[in-house]
C-alpha cells in the first residue's frame, strides 16, 4: 500500500497545476495527472513510479513559473519525494533543451530527439512516460471522434500527419523497449486513431 508521501504528491501535483486545463478544453489539467497515475499504478508501478506519474508534466509545464524556476522546482521535487522520483520526472520531461516551445519547426526535432531517448531512460521511466502518452493518445481519440480536424488547432504544428507520425513512433519505441501491455495498448489506441482520421477524410 502507498504511503503519505503519494497523498503529498496528489497535493503538490494540483496546486502546481491548478489554473492550468487539457489542450484545447475546458478540463482541468489534474485529470491526465491522475489518468497516468491510474494507468502507472495499475501496471503494478511502485510508490515512486505513481508519484512521478503524478509529478511527470511539472517541470515541463509549471518550472519556469516556479520560484527558482526549473533548478527551483526540481529542487523541491527532490527534497519533497527523493532522487530517485526526480530522475523519474527528469526522464518523462522532453523540452529541457528547447529554448522556444512555441516555434513550431522545433517540434520534430525536439519530438525525435524525445523517441531516441526513451531506449536508454529505464523500465521504470518508460513505464511512467508510455503511460502519459497511452493517456493523451485515449484522450486524443475521443476528442477527434467528438470534434473532428478541428482538434489538430490546439497541437503547436495543427498536423494531423505529425501527431500521427509521433504517436506511432512511441508506441514502436515502446514496444521495441519491451513496456509490455501499455505499450500493446497505446499501439492498438494509434492503430484506432489512424484508421479514424483515414476514414473521416473519405466522408
Amino acid at each position: 500500500m502507498f504511503t503519505s508521501r503519494f497523498e503529498e504528491a496528489l497535493s503538490f501535483a494540483a496546486r502546481l497545476h491548478r489554473a492550468q486545463s487539457r489542450k484545447g478544453r475546458s478540463v482541468p489539467y489534474v485529470s491526465h495527472l491522475l489518468g497516468v497515475a491510474s494507468l502507472v499504478i495499475e501496471d503494478g508501478g511502485a510508490e515512486d513510479q505513481a508519484i512521478a506519474a503524478l509529478l511527470h508534466d511539472a517541470i515541463e509545464d509549471q518550472g519556469n513559473q516556479y520560484p527558482g524556476g526549473r533548478a527551483g522546482l526540481r529542487q523541491e521535487i527532490e527534497r519533497r519525494f527523493g532522487t530517485a522520483v526526480l530522475e523519474l520526472v527528469n526522464a518523462c520531461t522532453d523540452d529541457d533543451a528547447c529554448e522556444d516551445k512555441s516555434d513550431a519547426g522545433a517540434w520534430r526535432p525536439r519530438k525525435q530527439a524525445h523517441l531516441d531517448h526513451i531506449p536508454a531512460i529505464g523500465a521504470a521511466a518508460r513505464r511512467v512516460s508510455c503511460a502519459d502518452n497511452l493517456h493523451n493518445a485515449r484522450c486524443l481519440l475521443a476528442d477527434f471522434r467528438e470534434a473532428g480536424d478541428q482538434v489538430w488547432g490546439s497541437f503547436r504544428t495543427g498536423s494531423a500527419a505529425d501527431q500521427l507520425w509521433y504517436y506511432g513512433e512511441l508506441a514502436a519505441a515502446f514496444q521495441a523497449a519491451n513496456t509490455g501491455l501499455l505499450a500493446a495498448e497505446l499501439a492498438r489506441v494509434v492503430a484506432d486513431l489512424s484508421a479514424a482520421v483515414t476514414a473521416a477524410k473519405r466522408t
